[in-house]
């Protein structure tokens, strides 16, 4: 059961007010084969106090500057040492104590494991489940991510040689989902948790606050991956189904 390594890896900036609660969530799992790694972006608050604290439960730590959220990624990726590892943001969760061990559990060392997320407030409640229907293991592929980030990004389990970079280069808010589509198109077997939540999502990221950009990336990393005919013809399904649910 406790085979496979998996580095958890959390990058954080200012994040005093969030991160204690889910550096507090990693050490109370009951799966213990855990490389835990948090990159700091230089905060100015009592973020580095807050870490200093959990310092003995923490493999590998910076606080340094950094070029954004996806240049942090990029570094924990660098380090990470797991057979799998996944991104654990500041005030998220996992749905219990239990969770990673229930979820490695059920798996048999495929490529990518991914589970169920659900949206929750600053106190942990839950206010709506994810936005939109996740595909089976059997239906999964680079292709259904045309449709939007089908999968949470943080719901994601990849194995560590199978994990390519964050482009940084043109992607500022929307690299997550680029980033989705590389690991699918690299991946050859696929495993669905689905048997309860595994993640708790804050309200609130980066493509939330500036919801316009995020929406002008997105459309065009699907241009590149997927040509304008697909791209076009699928934001207008979307449109008229978004219009439908109005009325």
């Amino acid at each position: 059961m406790y085979q496979f390594k998996i580095s958890i890896i959390t990058v954080c900036y200012n994040a005093a007010d969030l991160l204690e609660k889910t550096i507090q969530n990693v050490i109370a799992q009951t799966y213990t084969n855990i490389e835990y790694l948090i990159i700091d972006g230089a905060s100015k608050d009592h973020t580095l106090s807050v870490i200093e604290k959990y310092k003995n439960d923490i493999v590998y730590f910076v606080s340094e500057e950094d070029n954004g959220i996806y240049d942090a990624m990029n570094k924990g990726i660098k380090k990470a040492t797991g057979d799998y590892l996944f991104f654990l943001n500041a005030g998220d969760v996992l749905y219990s104590n239990q969770s990673l061990e229930n979820f490695i559990s059920n798996t048999h060392g495929e490529d990518f494991l991914y589970g169920m997320a659900v949206y929750v407030d600053n106190n942990q409640k839950i206010t709506r489940p994810w936005h939109k229907q996740i595909p089976n293991a059997q239906n999964l592929s680079a292709r259904s991510f045309i449709n939007g980030m089908v999968v949470c990004h943080n719901c994601m389990m990849v194995k560590r040689e199978l994990v390519p970079s964050y482009r940084t280069d043109r992607w500022k808010i929307a690299s997550d989902i680029d980033w989705s589509i590389r690991v699918q198109k690299n991946v050859q077997t696929r495993f669905f948790y689905d048997k309860e939540p595994f993640y708790l999502f804050l309200e609130g990221g980066i493509s939330d606050r500036k919801r316009k950009r995020a929406l002008k990336e997105r459309f065009q990393i699907f241009v590149e991956h997927f040509g304008w005919m697909a791209t076009i013809k699928t934001h207008l399904r979307i449109l008229v189904q978004f219009i439908f649910r109005k009325k």
